[in-house]
């Protein structure tokens, strides 16, 4: 069974930052990050647990174990977006057609530079 350090070890390989590289990032010492991955099993206090998940693209319910939570809705993400959606919404079909074509092309291009 997966454990935490090795969930956590894993997620910081796939994103390719080395151990130090990833500890700056959040803001954490390279020896504190040694503990969360070492064998003692140390686990961060909740609001480095948050840094450490959000910086990895995942969720602290993985980290801690190993099972994704699913909202029903998770709109949170797209919040951002949302006056440009409006403006979107409005806009003639063959006005529409040519951004999304422009959108998808820059979104297949950004997902292969994650692989």
């Amino acid at each position: 069974m997966d454990s935490f350090p090795k969930r956590l070890r894993s997620e910081i390989e796939y994103i390719g930052l080395s151990q130090k590289e990833f500890a700056a990032k959040i803001g954490i010492k390279k020896r504190t990050l040694d503990t969360y991955l070492g064998l003692q099993q140390s686990m961060p206090p909740a609001d480095t647990a948050v840094k450490i998940a959000a910086a990895l693209g995942v969720s602290v319910e993985y980290l801690v174990t190993g099972k994704e939570y699913q909202h029903k809705t998770d709109i949170s993400k797209y919040l951002q977006f949302k006056d440009l959606l409006d403006d979107l919404a409005v806009l003639p079909e063959e006005t529409l057609n040519p951004i999304k074509a422009v959108v998808r092309a820059f979104a297949e291009e950004g997902r292969g530079k994650l692989k």
